[in-house]
């Protein structure tokens, strides 16, 4: 019985290794960034990952850039002492590039789903800090007139990763969008902020859950951190003890 069960194994292993060879002739995989052969599905060549900028510390604590000089723990920037926004703490895991905007439009235009647990991989250990004490992991949601013709929400995405690999929560649908917004795209900072006021707001039936909860917003990049400041003011507004928000990418000068 052992000789017949190892001999299935082996079988078992030699179809798997056989299907996967088939698989990568039809559908060869490339490296996102710039199309060159990888050995993993999701996976980057070894320049691509070279090209990628993480975050390291030191970072403002509020909005999670890089400071010039190490103050401590705690320590913000000036812009967040001007500029409070409506989450508590912002992490990202890259600065936004070439290399992070081909990641970021992979998984957002090109539907190239599986790119999103690496990304995913890396925001974690961005946001380890603020992933230890969450109580649910959600997305900055999509007006759904948006959802229906990008079909997905990649924010949605990379927080069901995000929860997997934290091993916490994942509420998609805790906030929602309650007015279609212009892209923010082109639009300085007062613009931004007048684009999204009163745009989000609990999903009704997450009303009562969300009292005294400790909230991770996911988002893919912030540009000027607008979108996420109103969001995550509509889960304070409903009750969230606190909100954080971890993200891809950051704008350099922006959070």
């Amino acid at each position: 019985m052992r000789l017949a069960s190892s001999r299935l194994q082996q079988i078992s292993a030699a179809g798997r290794w056989i299907g996967n060879g088939l698989a990568d002739l039809l559908v060869p995989l490339t490296c996102h960034g710039c199309g060159t052969r990888v050995a993993a599905p999701g996976g980057l060549c070894p320049s691509c990952w070279a090209g990628l900028e993480l975050v390291a510390g030191p970072v403002c604590d509020v909005y999670g850039t890089p400071m010039a000089h190490d103050a401590g723990p705690g320590a913000v920037s000036a812009r967040a002492v001007e500029h409070p926004p409506g989450w508590n703490r912002a992490r990202g895991a890259t600065v936004f590039s070439d290399a992070s905007q081909r990641l970021v439009h992979a998984l957002k235009y090109r539907d190239r789903h599986e790119v999103a647990p690496a990304m995913a991989r890396m925001m974690v250990h961005a946001g380890r800090e603020l992933l230890t004490d969450a109580d649910m992991i959600a997305p900055v949601p999509l007006h759904r007139w948006r959802l229906w013709s990008r079909r997905y929400n990649q924010s949605a995405l990379l927080a069901a990763e995000v929860a997997k690999l934290s091993g916490s929560r994942f509420v998609p649908d805790l906030a929602m969008r309650v007015r279609r917004t212009r892209s923010q795209v082109g639009l300085g900072q007062s613009e931004r902020n007048r684009n999204v006021r009163g745009a989000f707001s609990v999903t009704p039936h997450h009303a009562g859950g969300i009292m005294g909860a400790r909230v991770v917003l996911v988002d893919d990049v912030m540009t000027s951190g607008a979108t996420a400041s109103e969001c995550a003011r509509a889960l304070r507004n409903a009750g969230a003890a606190e909100v954080d928000v971890l993200v891809f990418a950051l704008v350099s000068g922006g959070a």
